[in-house]
Order: structure tokens, then sequence, then C-alpha cells
């Protein structure tokens, strides 16, 4: 039941994370700020890093049902939407932290490890985007700019935005409701605190 419950939660977010993912945030030709992120890091603080991936991995397949997907290649599709988004549910290692801090009442720690999951749910997600930027949208690259540069000035500038942006939502979210990061069905930190 509990696991029925977690992967019932996981597959929601997935399916909003992608709801957002139509709200044009688009700047220029590649330049985004990636909305869905935000309910995902959430549910990866929630829950912690397996079901994250999980629900992660779901919301990179969503992508081709809706017609999401850029088509370059196979390889190409492989790593931007199944293996780029899986890594997003990264993110969950920092949960058993948050929900420690948020019972230990530290708002200091709370607001820390959500930013550093944050960042890092993220910055796993935008490598892969980089690497695909690098080896399959290379020749696109605007002005003739070196591929490596173009894609990590292109990646690198909507990763941080999104990272930003997401770190910002969940802070607020820890601070107006942090019940939402300490689910009530066996929460991490009391599985962490009998392991102890």
């Amino acid at each position: 039941m509990y696991k029925t419950r977690i992967l019932v939660e996981g597959t929601v977010v997935a399916a909003l994370a992608l709801v957002l993912t139509f709200i044009p945030t688009t700047i220029g030709s590649s330049f985004t700020i990636s909305l869905g992120m935000i309910p995902m890091t959430l549910f990866a603080l929630r829950r912690g890093v397996k079901p994250a991936i999980m629900s992660a991995f779901i919301w990179g397949i969503l992508h081709f049902p809706a017609s999401q997907v850029v088509y370059l290649s196979v390889v190409q599709v492989l790593i931007e939407y199944p293996i780029a988004f899986t890594f997003a549910g990264f993110a969950g290692l920092y949960a058993k932290k948050v929900q420690q801090s948020l019972a230990d009442q530290d708002m200091w720690n709370v607001r820390k490890n959500i930013i550093l999951g944050t960042f890092v749910g993220t910055g796993a997600r935008f490598f892969w985007h980089f690497i695909a930027g690098v080896v399959f949208w290379g020749s696109y690259a605007l002005w003739g700019m070196n591929p490596w540069i173009f894609s990590l000035v292109m990646n690198g500038i909507s990763g941080l935005a999104t990272a930003v942006v997401t770190a910002i939502v969940a802070v607020l979210v820890a601070e107006k409701a942090p019940q939402l990061y300490l689910p009530k069905d066996g929460n991490l930190v009391r599985k962490q605190s009998q392991q102890q």
C-alpha cells in the first residue's frame, strides 16, 4: 500500500511537471526555465532519491505521447529525455537532511539543504543536456561558436535560471507549508531515526 501510494504520487508529480512545460518560458532560441523542476524537486525532497528517480524517469517518458520530443537521432532522444530527466531525481539525495532539519526546527539548514538538493538535481539533469548540446546540436551553434562553449552557455544559463527559480519556490514552500516535505505515511526522518 505504501509503495503504491508513492508510485501514484510520483506519477501525478511527473504529469504535473509535464503540464508545466507547456507554459512558455523560452527566451530566444535556446534559453528556457524548466518549471517542471519545481514539483519534481519538491517530490524528491519529500520522498527521497529512489522514488524521485522513478518519477523523473516517467516525466521524461511522458514527453513522447505529449509530442514534446525534439528528434535528431535515437541516441540524442534517449540522452535528452529518459536519461536527462531521470537524473533530476538526484535532488532526493538531500531529502533526509531537509526532513531532519525540519524536525529540528533548524530553518537555516532546511534552506541550505533545499538549495543544495535543487542544484544537484538540476545540475545533474542539465549536464546531460550539455552533453547532447555538444554532440548533437553543435552544428547548429549560433555565429559559428565552438560547440562546447555554445552548449555550456545555453544549457548553463537555462540550468542556473531553472535552479534559482526552483530553489526560491522550494524554500518558500518549506517556510509556508513544511508538512509537504514530511509525508505522514512513514516519512524518511522516522526511518532514519530508527536506523541510528
